[in-house]
């Protein structure tokens, strides 16, 4: 009863006029950058991270929320339409969906992919109120060892599961802690890795970071790879939805919703593993299996609920426990750190307001997506008529804009560069962006608490080691890192044996081809493009 009386209370805020006009501009804008190949919700938090340091937190997090739901909506418009994810969690959305619409079923596939997107955010949304505040009762007992067990799975499960390889996954994550580790030291008070710069003093702001990494670095690679015609883009009706699409729908959406919100909760979840779990799972149920790989609608349907879901799960880990399970979840931490507010089990006694008003405003965002998306997809599609040159040239305006107006020196705009460069490597290379963010974040907190149990055990290293929850995190790092080195052995036998190999080729293999083309679109979702 008590969820329920504080969710109540943060309608009550969240019902006014401003709160209401600051959730549709973000809806409207995550819908319309989330359409756009390349500009994913992630890279547009970062652009208006500058912008919204004259908002109150909870508008600037109303507004995020909304763009990062919204963003979840519009990738499956240009998935579906161009066989263009926007953003890689829509990249088993277009498997099918783009199917459907070289059949004439463009319009089926955006209502069941706007609908599903509707129920999943809903129950994830309620799912997030019922399981929140049991997630804090449950950090508040924690300790530093703990935290700092929690910290090296979110840096293993984000480096191991993203990317083509564990290694790029490592190369990024370390990359990401060098530049966390520049600046001051808050124990020693000695300078580290400034090379005498007076301006690396106090380290490198975040929003410069997140909209180098994302924005200049997509910038260059686009530019790299330019192609000056517009996309052909196939025409679509308003969305609507037969009695029959309706019956093979429903059952989708559910299951999506099921396979979406453990895994946005789960640190390095992310929605690329639910999305595909969820389309293997429609195909091995369907009534009509010979119609996957041709258009079928149940493979749309379920993907995009469990893109959704994995929004509202994000969030679990993020207000609870201070850690970020995907770009955009970390870039809204770095929002709230440069409020002064500190992420984790006491900012929900400490700005319980802030907390109630963010859940509910992601039910009003929730419809108001809807309500635009059913209506507008014809007009969201123009979108995609926009020339790459003009685009990206009004990215990089505001992308300059916004780092400078961090600390308004001109120093920043040569650590953008700098920055983007980096991105474009990135890309080039094909690293993942997320261990590098989650390095940069988090980095500094788990040396803090690194620190601190040590400092709590004389400097013994059993100091790291504290209750259970420890114990777990460290078999669960163990099992990821030891697991590659198990198949090989199991490889090995097999072949030694004669007996059949049974490694990720046998089984596995399209599971792995996914995962990594999804990361591999995250890194770069422009390099991948298909000319429909």
């Amino acid at each position: 009863m008590d969820n329920l009386q504080n969710l109540l209370d943060g309608f009550g805020h969240v019902l006014t006029p401003m709160n209401l006009l600051i959730a549709l501009l973000g809806v409207t804008i995550g819908t319309a950058v989330g359409v756009l190949p390349g500009i994913g919700p992630a890279m547009t938090v970062a652009l208006l991270l500058p912008v919204t340091y004259g908002l109150e937190p909870t508008q600037a997090l109303i507004l995020f929320a909304g763009i990062f739901y919204g963003g979840m909506y519009g990738g499956s418009t240009t998935s579906i339409l161009l066989n263009t994810p926007g953003e890689s969690a829509s990249v088993v959305t277009a498997i099918e969906g783009n199917k459907m619409a070289k059949a004439g079923r463009a319009a089926q596939a955006l209502a069941t992919s706007a609908i599903g997107s509707f129920i999943a955010g809903t129950i994830g949304t309620l799912l997030l109120v019922l399981v929140m505040p049991q997630v804090v009762s449950f950090a508040v007992s924690l300790g530093a060892p703990e935290y700092f067990a929690i910290m090296l799975v979110a840096f293993v499960g984000a480096s191991a599961v993203l990317g083509s390889s564990r290694i790029r996954g490592f190369a990024a994550l370390l990359i990401g802690l060098a530049i966390g580790v520049i600046g001051i030291d808050r124990v020693t008070g000695q300078q580290r890795m400034t090379y005498g710069v007076a301006q690396l003093a106090d380290g490198i702001d975040v929003v410069v970071v997140a909209v180098g990494i994302f924005a200049v670095g997509e910038a260059l690679w686009v530019a790299a790879h330019l192609r000056r015609k517009a996309a052909e883009v196939i025409p679509v009706g308003r969305p609507w939805m037969g009695r029959e699409d309706w019956k093979r729908s429903w059952k989708p959406w559910l299951r999506g919703t099921a396979y979406g919100f453990p895994f946005g909760a789960l640190p390095a979840g992310g929605a690329e593993i639910p999305t595909f779990l969820s389309y293997m799972t429609e195909r091995k149920l369907a009534k009509r299996p010979e119609e996957f790989g041709h258009g079928a609608i149940e493979g749309v349907a379920g993907p995009e609920a469990a893109n959704n879901a994995s929004a509202a799960g994000t969030l679990v880990p993020m207000l609870a426990l201070g850690l970020p399970t995907n770009a955009t979840a970390a870039i809204m931490l770095a929002a709230l750190q440069g409020y002064g507010l500190e992420p984790g089990p006491l900012l929900m006694e400490k700005q319980p307001v802030l907390v109630w008003t963010l859940i509910a405003s992601l039910f009003i965002g929730n419809t108001m997506l809807l309500v635009l998306n059913l209506p507008l997809a014809p007009a969201w599609a123009k979108l995609l008529q926009i020339p790459r040159p003009y685009l990206y040239a009004g990215i990089l305006f505001f992308a300059s804009m916004g780092a400078y107006a961090v600390n308004a020196q001109p120093f920043d705009l040569f650590l953008l560069l700098a920055l983007g460069l980096l991105g474009f490597g990135l890309r080039r290379f094909g690293l993942p962006v997320l261990p590098l963010i989650i390095g940069v974040i988090l980095g500094p907190l788990a040396e803090l608490q690194g620190r601190r149990s040590l400092q709590l055990s004389g400097g013994e290293l059993g100091g790291l080691v504290g209750g259970p929850v420890a114990w777990v995190c460290y078999a669960i790092i163990a099992v990821v890192l030891l697991w590659p080195l198990g198949r090989l052995a199991q490889r090995a036998w097999s072949a030694r044996s004669g007996g059949p190999d049974d490694g990720p080729d046998a089984g596995g293999g399209a599971g792995g081809g996914v995962g990594g083309a999804g990361a591999d679109r995250s890194a770069s979702p422009t390099s991948t493009e298909v000319t429909p």
